[in-house]
C-alpha cells in the first residue's frame, strides 16, 4: 500500500471473532485467542511502518470476566506471555505502551508485566501502543466522574473550571480523539470501546475474523476510510 496524506492519526480496533475463527476449523476458543495474539504482532509492525501514530485495540472488557473460568484464566496466561516475551519488540521499534482499564480483579503476575513494559517503552517517540484490558467505556466515564467530584470536594478545583481539556485529562490515558475505528468479524456494535474519545470517529465493520485481518485487510480499511468525508457536525 502506497502512503498517502489522509492517514488516520488514530486508530482503534475491536479484535472480534477469535473464538469463531477457531470453532469454525474444529479448535478450542483458547487457540483462537492464541492465533490472534500472534496476528495482532504482525498487525502493529505494519500499522506503525505506514506511519500511523497511534493504535489503540480492545483486548479484554470489564465484561469478559463474566466467559468460562478456564478461557478467561487462559487469556490472562496469553496477556503475560505477550507483555512479557511477544511485544519486546516494540522497544526496538521506539514505539510506547500505555494501558486503559481497571487494575482490580486482574492477576498480580500480568499487573506486573503490564507495569514493567509500560516503564520500559516510556521513552517511547515512534507511536502509541494502547491497550484496553479489563477495560469498559462507561467505566472509565464512571471513573472520570469520581475523580472529577472528589477534586471538586477537596476544593482542588470548582465546577465552572469543568471543561473538556480537563475531562479529557482524566480519562484513563489523554489520548487524541479515535479517527477510525475497525471491528471484526462482521458484527456492528461498539461494544463500550471508547465511547468518550470516539464521538466522531469513522467505523469499519469487516466480515473478517481477527486472526485473519492481516496487513492486506488493514490497507482495505485505509482505503475505506479515505473515501470518507469527516464534516465534524459541519457542512462539507
Amino acid at each position: 500500500m502506497e502512503k498517502r496524506q489522509k492517514l488516520p492519526g488514530h486508530v482503534g480496533i475491536i479484535m472480534d471473532g477469535n473464538g469463531r475463527w477457531a470453532q469454525e476449523r474444529g479448535l478450542s476458543r483458547s487457540l483462537g485467542h492464541k492465533a490472534g495474539s500472534e496476528n495482532l504482532k504482525s498487525l502493529c509492525t505494519h500499522i506503525f511502518d505506514l506511519g500511523i501514530p497511534i493504535l489503540s485495540v480492545f483486548a479484554f472488557s470489564t465484561e469478559n470476566f463474566k466467559r468460562d473460568a478456564a478461557e478467561v484464566q487462559y487469556l490472562m496466561q496469553l496477556f503475560v506471555k505477550m507483555f512479557e516475551k511477544e511485544f519486546t519488540f516494540l522497544k526496538e521499534k521506539d514505539v510506547r505502551v500505555l494501558f486503559s482499564g481497571r487494575r482490580e480483579n486482574l492477576p498480580k503476575e500480568v499487573l506486573r508485566v503490564m507495569d514493567r513494559l509500560v516503564e520500559e517503552t516510556a521513552n517511547g517517540s515512534n507511536g502509541i501502543f494502547h491497550i484496553c484490558l479489563n477495560y469498559g467505556g462507561q467505566t472509565e466515564i464512571l471513573d472520570l466522574c469520581r475523580k472529577i467530584s472528589e477534586k471538586v470536594e477537596a476544593k482542588e478545583i470548582s465546577s465552572k473550571d469543568i471543561d473538556f481539556s480537563l475531562v479529557r485529562a482524566n480519562l484513563y490515558q489523554d489520548l487524541p480523539d479515535l479517527d477510525l475505528v475497525i471491528r471484526t468479524s462482521g458484527e456492528q456494535r461498539i461494544s463500550n470501546f471508547m465511547l468518550y474519545q470516539s464521538a466522531y470517529a469513522e467505523y469499519y465493520f469487516p466480515k473478517v475474523y481477527f486472526p485473519d485481518f492481516d496487513a492486506e485487510q488493514f490497507d482495505l480499511a485505509i482505503e475505506e476510510f479515505q473515501k470518507r468525508t469527516r464534516k465534524f457536525g459541519g457542512t462539507k
